[in-house]
């Protein structure tokens, strides 16, 4: 099974690296789980989390009755996420280090609602789209959502190389074969979008 890659790492059958990186530079994260519809008692996966940022917003926003998974495969981000969750003394992120395209260790159906920020285009281009979408498919809720954030095709812009990434209509049209329908499609800051999909199981 193929994995998910810290930047640097040496590899020959990926054409896109994901590298836990943070992308807070770019996005407000509030915004993100405002329009996201994250509320109170939701169990929460951030897939692909990085450094945790949304996740650590999450926080407030899940209460003492939700909880957030925090998955990275990138061991240094959990690491320093674990460390942020102890020195802001919070209960209710269980950060885990995890392949998206192998197993997230999150029991079937557990998740009202999944956020995938700024790495979709990279399971698209790297042809891993069967394996970490149904792994979301898996620990999603019969009506749960997933949240989908990628960069907008912008010249100019900060993010990955516009040959990978991904418009709304794609990502929907890719997304659509695993029962997934749109919800809502909103504008994140200047570079980004977010759709907004339910789970028909």
């Amino acid at each position: 099974m193929l994995k998910l890659f810290k930047e640097g790492d040496c590899i020959s059958e990926k054409k896109h690296t994901h590298h836990g990186k943070s992308s807070s530079k770019f996005i407000d994260a509030e915004e993100v789980l405002t329009k996201s519809g994250v509320k109170e008692g939701d169990i929460f996966l951030d897939a692909g989390c990085g450094d945790g940022y949304i996740s650590l917003a999450a926080s407030k926003f899940v209460g003492e009755s939700g909880n957030i998974y925090a998955a990275d495969i990138y061991e240094d981000s959990i690491e320093s996420l674990k460390q942020e969750i102890q020195k802001q003394g919070i209960n209710n992120i269980s950060p885990l280090v995890a392949d998206i395209t192998s197993r997230i260790p999150i029991a079937n159906n557990e998740v009202d609602l999944c956020l995938m920020a700024n790495v979709f285009h990279g399971f698209v281009e790297n042809n891993e789209l069967k394996e970490s979408i149904s792994e979301i498919v898996r620990v999603l809720k019969p009506d749960g959502i997933f949240a989908l954030l990628e960069f907008k095709k912008i010249e100019n812009s900060p993010g990955p190389s516009l040959s990978v990434r991904v418009e709304p209509d794609e990502a929907l049209n890719l997304l659509k074969k695993y029962g997934f329908e749109q919800v809502n499609l909103e504008d994140v800051g200047k570079y980004h979008y977010l759709l907004l999909l339910k789970l028909n199981k």
